[in-house]
Parts: structure tokens; C-alpha cells; sequence
């Protein structure tokens, strides 16, 4: 009869489990929360399959991005930030001392981190007005002891002078927003403004509804993380491609409209 009771018991676990949403689905041992390690890593709602990306690609960067063990999204001067609950996960990125990694900056570091990896020095180049930030330039004109110190030299100089404004002009309109993709950007330039990085997507076969992970950096300058879906909360983190609504995501609202691409 015990044994009849404990199978009855486990069934009932698993059909619970199954219906947790996409928010909740976070793997628990001993009590304690398992987070993803990986973006790639952070589960898919019933019927959606990741879009499979080139691996020397943007994308894949992206998709394969560490998360960091600690979710808490700190500020730049290891305070915490008070609202912890509109974000899923954080990045592994590190922040800094300085009130400067705000949201264009991280979506810029991310692209640079890309080029840098691979050792593309020459891709690595942002503007701001009629000045030219470029890496492998500067490598050329400076003696630095490692490519990692002018690396951290360059970003610094990025994130004091280019904002949301440049990154807006450095991007392309995305013309057809059902194409969204993963490394796309939402963009609107200004002060205040605000941009978010597109880092994961996937696809129902059956339905062929697309969905997508948004990650920011947020001013004060602060962990970099990918956020909730205040929306939608068995969706979340996840967010539907949908071209009759705003994008409403924790602290500003896009339009279609403000979708770009590299």
C-alpha cells in the first residue's frame, strides 16, 4: 500500500512539473534554486525550439553567453539594486567601479567582446558625432602591456562617449519585424533614451509564432540582465513577435518601429 502511495505521489510531482510556466521553470536541489549557466540554458515554453545559429556567428555569442551563478543585479558600486524581481537572469559581465556601463554601452560591449574574441580588431569601431573609436587603431598608435588592458582602455572611452543617440545611428532599420533575430537591437536614441539586445529567439514549428529574450544595462550603471515579461507572466521570460503591440518591458516601452539591426 506505501509503495502504491509513492508511485501515486511521483506521478502527481511530474504532471506539476510540467505545467510550471517558462518563469518558474528554474531546477531546484536541496531547496535551492539552479539557474541556467548559459542563456542558451534558460528553458523554451511547450512546442518552441531555439533557432539554431551559425557558430562562428553573433548570434551564437549571444545564445551561449554565461550567466552569472549570483542573480542579483548590482550598481556599479556593489549596492543592490532594490527591485530584484523584473529580471530572469544576469550576465556575466563585469561592471566596473564607474557610473558609466549604462544601457547602449552593454549592447556596444557585447558587440566589441564579439569581434575581440576572435580577434577581428578592425570590426571593433563605434562612433559618436564625427569621432571614430577604433580598436585596432588604437592598438596601433598606443603600447599597452596586453590586448586584454587595451581592450579595457577602449570600452571605458566607448561607454563615456557614445550613448543611445550614436548607437541609434550606427544601426539599420529593420524593415520587416517579423525577421527579428537574435542580436538585433531596440533602439531609441535621446536623453532620456533606451536600448535593449535581442539574445536569444525560438520558433514553434507547428503555430510558427517566434519569441525572443531581451537583455539591458540600465542607468545607474548596473549588472547587465535579462528581463522579465510583465505581460505575460507564464511567457516570461519570453516575449511573443508581435507587430500590433508595444514592446512592454520592466522601466520603457518600444515600438516595432524602433527595431534595428547591425
Amino acid at each position: 500500500m506505501l509503495k502504491l502511495l509513492n508511485i501515486f505521489l511521483s506521478f502527481v510531482i511530474c504532471i506539476s512539473c510540467n505545467n510550471i510556466s517558462a518563469e518558474n521553470k528554474k531546477e531546484t536541489v536541496n531547496n535551492k534554486i539552479v539557474l541556467p549557466t548559459k542563456i542558451c540554458e534558460i528553458p523554451l515554453p511547450k512546442g518552441f525550439e531555439r533557432m539554431k545559429c551559425d557558430k562562428n556567428s553573433f548570434a551564437y555569442f549571444l545564445q551561449h553567453f554565461k550567466l552569472n551563478a549570483d542573480n542579483t543585479v548590482y550598481y556599479y558600486d556593489r549596492a543592490k539594486k532594490t527591485n530584484q524581481s523584473s529580471h530572469y537572469a544576469v550576465l556575466d559581465i563585469a561592471i566596473g567601479k564607474k557610473d558609466l556601463l549604462q544601457c547602449a554601452d552593454a549592447i556596444m560591449y557585447l558587440r566589441a567582446k564579439y569581434f575581440f574574441d576572435r580577434k577581428e580588431y578592425d570590426k571593433i569601431e563605434f562612433k559618436s558625432g564625427n569621432t571614430v573609436f577604433n580598436f585596432a587603431t588604437l592598438l596601433k598608435q598606443s603600447e599597452f602591456t596586453s590586448t586584454e588592458k587595451a581592450f579595457e582602455y577602449y570600452i571605458e572611452n566607448v561607454f563615456a562617449n557614445c550613448g543611445s543617440y550614436n548607437l541609434a545611428d550606427m544601426l539599420h532599420t529593420k524593415q520587416n519585424f517579423d525577421e527579428l533575430n537574435i542580436g538585433d537591437v531596440f533602439v531609441k536614441g535621446g536623453s532620456p533614451g533606451h536600448a535593449m539586445i535581442v539574445v536569444d529567439v525560438a520558433i514553434n514549428k507547428q503555430t510558427k509564432e517566434k519569441i525572443y529574450l531581451l537583455a539591458q544595462g540600465f542607468m545607474p550603471a548596473q549588472s547587465v540582465h535579462i528581463v522579465i515579461n510583465p505581460n505575460d507572466e507564464k511567457l516570461s521570460p519570453w516575449y511573443k513577435v508581435d507587430k500590433k503591440n508595444a514592446i512592454n518591458t520592466p522601466g520603457y516601452i518600444f515600438s516595432i518601429n524602433n527595431l534595428k539591426e547591425w
